[in-house]
């Protein structure tokens, strides 16, 4: 039983924009916050957005002014939206709530330089 599929990742110049998508099981999504996290090559995975179910958005300093993490309550999924892209956001990209049980399979962004 898949419970999270995200996707929109790829790879992207530097300055660039990406959408990520991520369809959550109702067990996972439903009366709670979700975020999206990352984890590079070699570092450990860390979050980057978070959103309350009433629309309340928290960011990373990292993130905070290039990315907008938004969440549509009927359709249990969340969005991210990454402006301004960095090599350094060169990631596996997830969403779970805030007590993350499983894990989906993430997408990959690539940004180069």
């Amino acid at each position: 039983q898949v419970q999270l599929v995200e996707s929109g990742g790829g790879l992207v110049q530097a300055g660039g924009s990406l959408r990520l998508s991520c369809a959550a099981s109702s067990t996972i999504f439903r009366l709670s916050a979700m975020g999206w996290y990352r984890q590079a090559p070699g570092k450990q995975r860390e979050l980057v957005a978070r959103i309350a179910t009433g629309g309340t958005a928290n960011y990373a300093d990292s993130v905070k002014g290039r990315f907008t993490i938004s969440r549509d309550n009927a359709k249990n999924t969340v969005y991210l939206q990454m402006n301004s892209l960095k090599p350094e956001d060169t990631a596996v990209y997830y969403c779970n709530n805030m007590n993350p049980q499983i894990w989906g399979q993430g997408t990959l962004v690539t940004v180069s330089s």
